[in-house]
């Protein structure tokens, strides 16, 4: 009798099982056959047109607008300042206390002469990265230029760029030539005529 059930049970599951899978799916997204694919004498597909939103008009720059800074326009005077250079400690965009004169001097000398412009130049010693040295030359230009503005002088007069560690004023590997090499240099600057 066992064997006898066992049969009919089995026969019983196999028959369930086919009757499941005979039913269609329900609810199940059509998927729409491939498009053929493109070979070289046929048309190639197109994509469907949609139209084009509408252009924004051209906004032109109105004649007073002033020329963005470009240094070739510029005289550059490297000599003016260059004996108020200021250095910085080792890691560091922090202007000392020792070096506030010679900002104070070169302050002076902008607040007289209207006409001229400042670049500040930052660099660094020859230690630690590409990357990191423009980056601190960076903040060295731009403390600088925060501390002339303190002073009197007018932001969009002073301009900034980081030399990072490709400017040195002095060679060689010891703790005297590089306290030399951290610094922020500062070039006077009068437009050329005609620009």
């Amino acid at each position: 009798m066992n064997k006898f059930t066992y049969s009919a049970a089995l026969a019983l599951a196999v028959a369930i099982a086919s009757a499941g899978c005979a039913h269609k799916p329900y609810g199940v997204t059509p998927i729409p056959p491939r498009p053929e694919p493109y070979i070289g004498d046929q048309n190639p597909p197109t994509l469907p047109q949609q139209p084009l939103p509408p252009s924004q008009p051209v906004t032109e720059t109105p004649a007073y607008a002033e020329k963005p800074f470009s240094l070739p326009d510029w005289n550059q005077d490297r000599n003016a300042l260059a004996a108020e250079t200021i250095h910085f400690s080792f890691d560091s965009a922090v202007i000392r206390d020792s070096e506030r004169s010679k900002l104070q001097a070169i302050a002076a000398a902008l607040n007289s002469d209207k006409s001229a412009n400042l670049m500040i130049e930052g660099n660094c010693d020859e230690r630690g990265t590409e990357e990191y040295n423009r980056s601190l030359g960076e903040r060295r230009a731009e403390a600088a230029r925060e501390a002339l503005v303190g002073m009197g002088v007018d932001v969009d007069r002073i301009h900034t760029v980081s030399y990072g560690k490709d400017h040195p004023v002095e060679h060689g590997h010891s703790e005297a030539v590089w306290s030399k090499n951290r610094r922020a240099d500062f070039v006077v600057l009068h437009r050329k005529t005609g620009t």
